[in-house]
C-alpha cells in the first residue's frame, strides 16, 4: 500500500475530509477532529485510549511503530507503511482511530450513517 491508497482509504469513511492544517502535512478529519496523520511513509493514528494499551504496537513492531510526539501520551502511534506491519493491520488501525474519534464527537458533528439521507 502506498500513501495515495492509504489516504483514499481514510477519505472513503463517512464524513471524512482532507485538510492541511500545517504546511506540507496532510491529515484526515471527521467533523473538526483529526483521525489520521498521513505522511509519505507513515500514518499516525489513535491506537488505543491509553498509552499503555497503545504500547502493544511498539512491542509487536518495534522497528515500525512509535509513539507520536506530543499526542503519544493519549494513545497515538506512528505506523510505518510498507514495513513489517501488514497493510490489513494498518487499515484496521485507521478504522479503529476513526471509530474512537467519531465516538468522542458531539452528536451534531458525527457523520450520518450511510443509509440515512438528509
Amino acid at each position: 500500500m502506498n500513501r495515495d491508497e492509504l489516504l483514499a482509504q481514510c477519505l472513503a469513511k463517512p464524513g471524512a475530509w482532507e485538510d492541511q492544517p500545517w504546511e506540507g502535512d496532510v491529515v484526515a478529519k471527521v467533523g473538526p477532529k483529526i483521525f489520521a496523520f498521513v505522511g509519505t511513509d507513515t500514518v499516525g493514528v489513535k491506537c488505543a485510549p491509553t498509552r499503555e494499551a497503545a504500547d502493544e504496537w511498539l512491542h509487536r513492531y518495534p522497528a515500525d511503530a512509535a509513539a507520536m510526539a506530543y499526542i503519544g501520551r493519549s494513545g497515538w502511534n506512528s505506523l510505518s507503511i510498507g514495513g513489517a506491519i501488514p497493510d490489513e493491520e494498518i487499515l484496521e488501525a485507521i478504522e479503529e482511530s476513526y471509530r474512537w474519534v467519531v465516538s468522542k464527537l458531539p452528536k451534531r458533528d458525527r457523520p450520518k450513517p450511510a443509509d440515512q439521507t438528509s
